[in-house]
């Protein structure tokens, strides 16, 4: 081979060489590669079990509640196609879900709730309020009003994420004819909470309540393939998946769990709504739910059309006026 035949070899693999590069040099730090418009970030919508805590009638008194912990005792990793992964099958932050719920009950009106799970940190600034005052203003007893007491509690909420399952249910459904079909599949997971209050003053489990929600999936498909003409062949696919997030499900069992052991509490006179008359009918209807006798749908359904009716007047009927009047 002469070099006159290595030479346009040579500069085609330089110029292929070249061309690669272009394409794979991304300028800027990578930032042409990012769209002109994101989606914005957004406050998530109130969840079903959301609007039922807050529709919950205000208490006689605030409970004065401590949250220690509400951890994920499953101990399960992600699974994955290849295997599992490092990364938790449910999310770390069930604790501060459950904190949220507690402000919900009653749009901030049934818990006071003291922080516990970080009190390390609030100590080590209170003491170095103390180090501060004692140092700059010489107190040696610190002012009571610049530095009072803590809050404590009175009942302390424990438990956890106790089982996460899935596929639960399975299945899927499918047609095709002439090489055109589609297809439709789905699949279930359960997560599993439980909650219970504990006396302070005498370690006794008051309540306890176990809630769990469902973790839906599904996919849509449809496809194509087929000759429409002489060596003219058609394939084309297309296709949808919805997944529900599994922080919004378990978001959603903490708080019915959360609703549950105020329910439980107003039936064994832990606690009491102000106005236990017109409170009364929501627990009727909780205990139909958690005997078997009402579906969670159809409590639902009744805190969702009470909720958008409007205030409600009593029309009294004077008889005897209209029967004075002939009417």
């Amino acid at each position: 081979m002469s070099i006159a035949d290595i030479l346009p070899r040579a500069a085609f693999g330089l110029l292929a060489t070249s061309a690669l590069a272009a394409c794979t040099t991304v300028g800027n730090s990578g930032r042409d590669l990012i769209p002109e418009q994101t989606s914005f970030a957004f406050f998530p919508s109130k969840t079903q079990t959301q609007l039922l805590l807050n529709d919950l009638p205000s208490p006689e008194r605030s409970v004065a509640v401590a949250v220690y912990g509400f951890t994920d005792q499953t101990g399960q990793f992600k699974p994955n196609e290849s295997g599992q992964t490092l990364s938790r099958a449910v999310t770390q932050g069930a604790g501060s879900m459950l904190v949220k719920a507690l402000q919900e009950a009653g749009r901030r009106s049934w818990f006071t709730i003291v922080e516990r799970e970080r009190l390390d940190n609030l100590l080590k600034e209170r003491q170095i309020i103390r180090e501060m005052r004692q140092r700059y203003l010489g107190e040696e007893n610190i002012n009571a009003q610049a530095l009072p007491a803590l809050l404590f509690a009175g009942v302390l909420l424990e438990g956890g994420i106790v089982g996460y399952d899935t596929n639960t249910v399975t299945g899927g459904a499918g047609a095709a004819f002439l090489g055109i079909g589609a297809r439709q599949e789905y699949r279930q997971d359960t997560v599993t909470v439980y909650l219970r209050a504990i006396s302070v003053r005498t370690g006794e489990v008051l309540t306890n309540v176990t809630a769990s929600k469902t973790i839906a999936s599904q996919a849509i498909g449809a496809s194509a393939f087929k000759f429409v003409a002489f060596r003219e062949l058609l394939e084309a696919e297309a296709g949808i998946t919805t997944n529900e997030p599994d922080q919004v499900a378990l978001q959603q069992a903490i708080e019915k769990a959360l609703y549950g052991v105020i329910m439980e509490g107003v039936e064994l006179e832990l606690w009491r709504f102000a106005d236990m008359e017109k409170a009364w009918p929501m627990v009727v209807s909780y205990k139909r739910e958690r005997d078997g006798t009402y579906d969670p749908e159809d409590v639902q359904r009744a805190a969702q059309k009470w909720r958008e009716s409007g205030p409600m007047s009593v029309i009294e009927n004077n008889m005897e006026e209209k029967r004075g009047n002939g009417s």
